[in-house]
């Protein structure tokens, strides 16, 4: 990567610019020796003219990807915002959208949990978007079909619940646990596994999926925080800013 950076780092010097209207095909064997001579001794004596030119580099190269996901954000905007198949939670009339990829096995959406719970409560006028999200195994993906199974079959309030437990669930997600769950939610539990296998569960999974590649996320949790895309964790405190720099920006 750094090589990389390097040679394309050399095109951004002063002796590499096109207002030079310079052709290297042109060049003798001889001046083209002298030439690369020339440039070493440059770029010994002036080493931070380097360095300097692979920090311009690399900040254009984050502004591109940044701008990428710009534009994807754009040309997806209401599957990722406006997804009906996702549960809403928050303030559903929110100024900003937090949008979470979550798998239920995550140790990392786990921590991230009640950080996400704290910004959407302490706000106050956030609208809080779960997209279920399994890539961690066969329990993973239990847990998301007993998720959506059980909004289907009980509503969002139910799902809500469920949501909470299956995020802190300690042990393994099998059938046999999942119906306990649901017993202990006061819910219908053999509708819900019954629900969990069906088409229209997995084609929310599977939509999710088709979602994520497109959006280049490759892990969980990951984010959509109103204009801002942040694949993995973000400290509280990091969201906080996140939330006062769109809406400062909005």
């Amino acid at each position: 990567m750094r090589k990389t950076l390097l040679t394309t780092a050399l095109l951004t010097l002063p002796f590499a610019t096109p207002a030079l209207a310079f052709d290297p095909a042109a060049m003798t064997e001889a001046e083209r020796a002298a030439f690369r001579t020339e440039i070493r001794s440059y770029l010994m004596e002036n080493p931070e003219v380097l360095m300097e030119a692979i920090g311009v580099l690399e900040q254009r190269q984050q502004e591109n990807a940044a701008q990428a996901d710009l534009d994807m954000l754009a040309t997806n905007h209401d599957t990722i915002f406006n997804d009906p198949a996702s549960w809403v939670g928050g303030n559903p009339e929110g100024d900003i959208t937090v949008v979470e990829f979550l798998d239920y096995r995550c140790g990392y959406c786990r921590k991230s949990y009640e950080e996400v719970e704290e910004l959407v409560k302490s706000d106050g006028n956030i609208r809080f978007v779960v997209k279920e999200f399994p890539i961690l195994g066969e329990q993973s993906t239990l847990s998301s079909q007993f998720a959506i199974a059980t909004r289907m079959v009980a509503g969002d309030e139910a799902y809500k619940r469920a949501h909470d437990a299956l995020i802190t669930l300690r042990g393994d997600a099998t059938p046999d646990t999942l119906g306990a769950l649901a017993k202990d939610l006061g819910l219908d539990a053999d509708a819900i596994l019954a629900k969990m296998s069906a088409p229209e569960v997995q084609a929310i999974i599977a939509a999710n999926h088709a979602l994520g590649t497109t959006m280049q996320i490759n892990g969980t949790p990951s984010f959509v925080i109103d204009q801002t895309m942040v694949r993995g964790y973000v400290p509280l405190d990091a969201m906080r800013q996140i939330v006062e720099g769109q809406r400062r920006d909005g």
